[in-house]
């Protein structure tokens, strides 16, 4: 199961993708002279379209196998075993997934409302003790 981005992060990144292309070609074509800079935009907009098609690909979360893994590009992706997990805090509107040696931090803020629900549920099947988890009350 996927826990998607909310759209609107991943057009953000899309939009910036399209104007820091254009910015570059724009520059090529206009000056005689090149300069390194020019080049600069072009690099910046393949990064920033190719996080979109990251991001639009994995999405936020994933969970699957009894693992939760928040995926992240250039490598910095987590991951931890849902059966490990000891503690749930909620700060800020922010998740923070906690077993005896990792700990997973889960904005909700970048979660789309649908899937956001998805993740509460699964969350509240974990059967932590009540002083250990913000869902207590929901059950």
């Amino acid at each position: 199961m996927k826990i998607k981005f909310k759209k609107k992060r991943l057009y953000i990144n899309l939009i910036l993708g399209l104007v820091w292309l254009a910015l570059g070609i724009l520059n090529l074509t206009e000056d005689d002279k090149i300069r390194w800079t020019d080049y600069g935009y072009l690099v910046a907009g393949i990064l920033y379209i190719g996080h979109y098609l990251y991001d639009l690909t994995n999405q936020y979360l994933t969970i699957e196998n009894g693992t939760i893994r928040k995926n992240g590009l250039y490598g910095f992706g987590k991951q931890i075993n849902l059966n490990e997990i000891n503690w749930i805090k909620k700060f800020a509107g922010d998740y923070t997934l906690k077993t005896h040696q990792r700990e997973l931090k889960i904005n909700t803020e970048l979660i789309d409302k649908d899937s956001l629900t998805e993740l509460n549920k699964i969350l509240t099947e974990l059967n932590l003790p009540p002083e250990k988890t913000p869902f207590a009350n929901n059950v």
